[in-house]
């Protein structure tokens, strides 16, 4: 393989995966460890990745970043319905669940509005907002109070004090990122108490995130990945990625993404972000 389609291969990977491990790239590129430091070394010149311990990731992916919810509705919504069609099976009448803000999870909100008896406690405005669109009288759902954040989270004391009053049965937690060595992540932290809070009353806490989450860290961890009862990603997750999962979550569900089976964007359109509010 030419230096050059060596490089065309090692960014494909990354941009499928979101990270790469120097450790992997030497394995199945077949060259020496020396060979791919100097392929990340010049790529990472050219602005195309960002060289980390021991590997690479997509440009951008600074800690405390935080895109806003339009901003990230654009992103893997394939990914995203199908994720959200493998948990909905986790849900029965009669539970209650807490759904954390977020583009992956508003997604698997549309699919519980038809589940008769259920309780949703949320700290997402746009979640809550979806539900009130179409109420039902045996449905009962509960926004916390608390600070919103760009991803349209509430967060902060308020919204902790509501969630340590509450018991839930499942606790379903999109992630900005999950990494082996940090766990589940987000670039605010503030959100990060808020979802642990989330975590620690629930009995079952199930997270939502496709195959670009891994290798992005947010500054704060919320959990590690042992904490996660379920995790539901995608099969655009490299087999070693998948394999480095099942080792530490309880159960690591993949479902395969057809994009035919999810051209219905209307149905899925996401309210634009709010204008900028006065400091």
């Amino acid at each position: 393989m030419l230096a050059n389609q060596r490089r065309s291969q090692i960014l494909e990977d990354i941009r499928r995966t979101g990270a790469v491990r120097v450790s992997s790239l030497v394995e199945s590129l077949g060259v020496s460890d020396m060979t791919v430091r100097r392929d990340l070394e010049l790529l990472a010149q050219e602005g195309l990745v960002v060289k980390v311990h021991g590997g690479a990731l997509l440009p951008g992916g600074r800690s405390a970043e935080e895109p806003g919810f339009a901003a990230k509705s654009g992103r893997q919504n394939a990914e995203k319905r199908a994720i959200a069609a493998e948990a909905a099976k986790l849900v029965e009448p009669g539970m209650a669940i807490g759904l954390s803000g977020g583009t992956t999870t508003w997604t698997f909100a549309r699919r519980l509005r038809d589940v008769p008896g259920i309780t949703v406690v949320t700290n997402s405005v746009q979640v809550a907002d979806l539900f009130s669109h179409q109420p039902r009288p045996d449905q009962t759902v509960v926004l916390t109070g608390g600070i919103r954040t760009p991803s349209e989270a509430l967060v902060g004391p308020f919204a902790v004090a509501a969630i340590r009053s509450v018991n839930l049965d499942i606790m379903f937690m999109g992630v900005h990122g999950m990494d082996v060595r940090n766990g589940f992540t987000t670039p605010n932290l503030v959100e990060a108490e808020t979802d642990r809070a989330f975590v620690d009353a629930s009995r079952r806490f199930v997270v939502l995130a496709d195959h670009t989450k891994f290798g992005v860290l947010g500054i704060s961890t919320i959990a590690s990945l042992e904490a996660a009862d379920i995790l539901v990603t995608d099969s655009g997750l490299a087999a070693e990625n998948q394999a480095a999962l099942r080792e530490r979550v309880g159960d690591l569900v993949v479902v395969e993404v057809n994009p035919a089976e999810h051209t219905d964007t209307a149905e899925y359109d996401v309210p634009a972000d709010p204008p900028d509010r006065p400091e």
